[in-house]
C-alpha cells in the first residue's frame, strides 16, 4: 500500500530514507531546519567502514573522558553540565562501557556497515551517478607501541568477523604510500573500507529526489507534532500544518527535542566534530586514523580533508580553536611535510553527530507512536551506516521483513 511520508531531517539518513521510500512508490517530502548543505553530513570523513566494529561505548572510554575533560586539546571531551538529559546519558554511556556490550554490538555494526557498502555500489550503478566512491582501505596509523598493541587487538577481532586486515610495518607503508613521509612505528590496514567525497553524493542525491517528485521544504523548524491515540496526525511548523500517514524521524542531534513531543525519551547527545581541507597536493593516497590523536585524513576529489574530535556539549555550533588547532598539530606530527596554513585552518567547518549512550544507533519503531520510525544516533558511523539505515527505514515502513536483525538498535531498548 502506498502511503504519505514525512522525512523529518535532510542529511545522510533523511536522504537515504527517501530515496528507498520513492523505490516502493510512496508519496516522500523531506523537512530540514537548515538549508540542506551543511552539517555532520557534509563535513565528515567520507568513510563507509566495517573496520568500525567497535562502539564508541567500550572499556575505558569513560575513564578516559574523565581525564581528558581537562585538556581543551582531547581527541573525546564530555563538557559537564547539570542537564538532567546529560546526566542520563552520560550514567547510561557509563553502564554501556562493558566488555560483554562490545561483543554484543559488534556484529549488529558490521553488517550494518556492509550493507550500507553494497548499498552505496548499487546506488551509484543504478542511478549513474559520478559521486567519488573508493574501496581503496584504510590504515590505522600508530606511533607508540601501545597504541600498536591495542589496534592488534582490534584487528584480531575483525578478523574473526571475516574483515579482511593485516599489520603493516613502515616497509609496507612505504610501499603502500610512497608519496609520503611518515612518522609513525607501523599500524594495520583493513582492505574492507571505502571512501567517498561526502558533498558529491549529497548533492547528486538531492537532483535525483526532486527530479522523482519529492517535495522539499529546507529552512523550516518542525515546532510541535500532534498526537491522537499514540499516532501523529500533523507536523506544525511556523508557516503551515502537514499532515502523513507515517513520519520518519532522521533529525540527527535533534532529535530527541522532537521526540519528546510524542512522549519519547531518546536518550541522545550532540558530538561535535571538526574538518579541515587542504587543496595542496599531499601525496597522501590512502584514507587513515592518525591513531594516537583520533584524526581520520580521507584524500576526497580535488582535495584532503583531516577530520575529528568527538567534543559533548550540546546542541551549538561554536569553534573551538584549541581543538581545531590540535587537529592541525596531529597531521604534521604524523605527516612532517605537511603543515596546515592559518586560511586553511579559518575555512574549518563543524558538524554535530548524535550520540547514543550504548554507540548504537536507534532504528525502528517505539510503542509510545504507532507512525513514527526513527533513524538516528549513528555518532561517528552516520555516513558508514546512511545508505543501509535508509532501506531498513522504507522496509518497515512498507511492512517488509527488514534486511537486518532490527533488535539492538530498537529505540525503546534500556541501558
Amino acid at each position: 500500500m502506498n502511503k504519505s511520508v514525512i522525512v523529518i531531517g535532510g542529511g545522510i539518513i533523511g536522504l537515504c530514507s527517501a530515496y528507498y521510500l520513492q523505490k516502493e512508490g510512496h508519496q516522500v517530502t523531506i523537512i530540514d531546519q537548515s538549508n540542506m548543505d551543511v552539517g555532520a553530513s557534509y563535513v565528515n570523513a567520507g568513510f563507509v567502514s566495517p573496520s568500525h566494529i567497535i562502539p564508541l561505548s567500550a572499556p575505558g572510554v569513560m575513564k578516559k573522558g574523565l581525564k581528558w575533560m581537562f585538556n581543551p586539546a582531547s581527541p573525546l571531551y564530555i563538557k559537564p553540565r547539570l542537564d538532567p538529559d546529560f546526566l542520563k546519558w552520560t550514567y547510561a554511556f557509563n553502564k554501556s562501557c562493558t566488555a560483554d556490550h562490545v561483543k554484543k554490538a559488534i556484529p549488529s555494526i558490521k553488517d550494518l556497515t556492509l550493507l550500507s557498502q553494497e548499498l552505496y555500489n548499487d546506488i551509484k550503478a543504478n542511478e549513474h551517478f559520478t559521486f567519488q566512491y573508493k574501496k581503496e582501505g584504510l590504515l590505522m596509523l600508530c606511533q607508540t607501541q601501545k597504541a600498536l598493541e591495542e589496534e592488534m587487538e582490534n584487528a584480531e577481532m575483525a578478523i574473526n568477523e571475516g574483515l579482511d586486515v593485516q599489520e603493516v610495518t613502515l616497509e609496507d607503508l612505504k610501499q603502500l604510500e610512497p608519496n609520503v613521509n611518515l612518522n609513525v612505528i607501523g599500524g594495520t590496514y583493513y582492505r574492507s573500507d571505502s571512501h567517498s567525497t561526502p558533498s558529491e553524493f549529497m548533492t547528486e542525491m538531492k537532483t535525483y529526489l526532486k527530479s522523482k517528485g519529492i517535495v522539499f521544504h529546507p529552512n523550516e523548524k518542525v515546532e510541535d507534532l500532534e498526537l491522537k491515540d499514540r499516532k501523529i496526525t500533523a507536523l506544525i511548523t511556523k508557516n503551515q500544518k502537514l499532515k502523513a500517514d507515517e513520519f520518519v524521524l532522521a533529525a540527527g542531534s535533534w532529535s530527541a527535542l522532537l521526540s519528546k513531543k510524542v512522549g519519547i525519551h531518546l536518550l541522545l547527545q550532540a558530538g561535535k566534530g571538526y574538518r579541515i581541507n587542504t587543496t595542496k597536493p599531499t601525496g597522501i593516497k590512502l584514507p587513515a586514523i592518525l591513531i594516537e590523536s583520533k584524526v581520520a585524513v580521507t584524500p576526497m576529489n580535488g582535495f584532503t580533508r583531516f577530520a575529528g574530535t568527538m567534543e559533548i556539549g550540546g546542541i551549538n555550533d561554536k569553534i573551538n580553536k584549541t581543538r581545531v588547532n590540535a587537529i592541525a598539530n596531529a597531521v604534521t606530527k604524523y605527516y612532517p611535510e605537511i603543515a596546515l596554513t592559518e586560511i586553511e585552518k579559518d575555512d574549518v567547518a563543524s558538524g554535530l553527530r548524535p550520540v547514543s549512550p550504548d554507540g548504537l544507533a536507534y532504528i525502528g519503531r517505539s510503542s509510545k507512536c504507532s507512525n513514527l520510525t526513527i533513524a538516528t544516533g549513528h555518532a561517528m558511523l552516520g555516513w558508514s551506516m546512511g545508505t543501509g539505515t535508509g532501506k531498513l527505514v522504507s522496509e518497515l515502513i512498507s511492512e517488509k521483513s527488514p534486511s537486518l536483525n532490527l533488535d539492538m538498535f530498537n529505540p525503546d531498548r534500556r541501558f
